[in-house]
């Protein structure tokens, strides 16, 4: 069983000069359910070398035990500082595909085409494709049979129009996530602020944000030990 998890590239909030990246539970919790599970997990990003951490996902207040667990996993460490360039991975040596959020997937993942033809081949070959939070922005362009949008009557969720006004992002992100969802024909559904909640659609699973992360990890795993 072998998962890649694709992290963002991408450090800058829009033209706030604020730092951005992803959200860390959501990488490091999947990343512990997933390894404790027996999968092998590799990691990759669109530049390669280490993504960036958004510094807010990593104040004391917003630590977890998957967090804590990873800031004394020296290995684990190590392999987030080596992320592969997305280019140089194959669809074909994975089992499934698991993209996290915070917001820099906002800037370097709807257009990436590197990303999208990956994601692509996931669905081809009928892969498991699991995008939390942010993450779904990766899907909006991905096209599916008969050239029309992957994500066409599918259910959905990501991160909310009223979560992004929470944290005062609305104006500042390129598009709003829910809105851009929709607007590729999604069915999108979402629940409370902050609660928990993952859609899964055949082999697509998206969580809607960071508490969402392991319980769409733990989704996947169910959907690859039905298969």
């Amino acid at each position: 069983m072998k998962i890649l998890i694709v992290l963002t590239s991408h450090d800058q909030l829009g033209n706030t000069g604020k730092k951005t990246g992803f959200w860390l539970e959501e990488f490091t919790t999947p990343y512990y359910i997933l390894k404790d599970a027996g999968a092998e997990v590799a990691l990759a990003s669109p530049k390669g070398g280490e993504p960036p951490i958004d510094p807010i996902s990593d104040l004391p207040e917003n630590l977890t035990l998957s967090t804590k667990r990873f800031h004394a996993d020296i290995a684990a460490q190590a392999e987030l500082a080596n992320t592969k360039a997305l280019a140089q991975v194959s669809a074909e040596d994975f089992d499934a595909v698991f993209y996290p959020g915070g917001h820099g997937p906002m800037w370097d993942m709807p257009d990436n085409t590197v990303s999208i033809a990956l994601i692509e081949a996931f669905d081809k070959a009928g892969k498991p494709i699991v995008a939390v939070c942010h993450g779904p922005t990766a899907l909006v362009n991905v096209r599916g049979k008969e050239c029309d949008y992957m994500i066409r009557g599918k259910h959905v969720t990501g991160f909310s129009n009223e979560e992004e006004d929470d944290v005062g992002c609305s104006e500042i992100v390129p598009f709003l996530l829910e809105d851009g969802l929709k607007e590729r024909g999604a069915v999108f559904s979402k629940s409370d602020n902050w609660a928990p909640y993952v859609q899964v659609n055949g082999q697509l699973i998206t969580g809607q944000n960071p508490a969402s992360a392991g319980p769409a990890a733990e989704a996947l795993l169910q959907l690859l030990h039905a298969d």
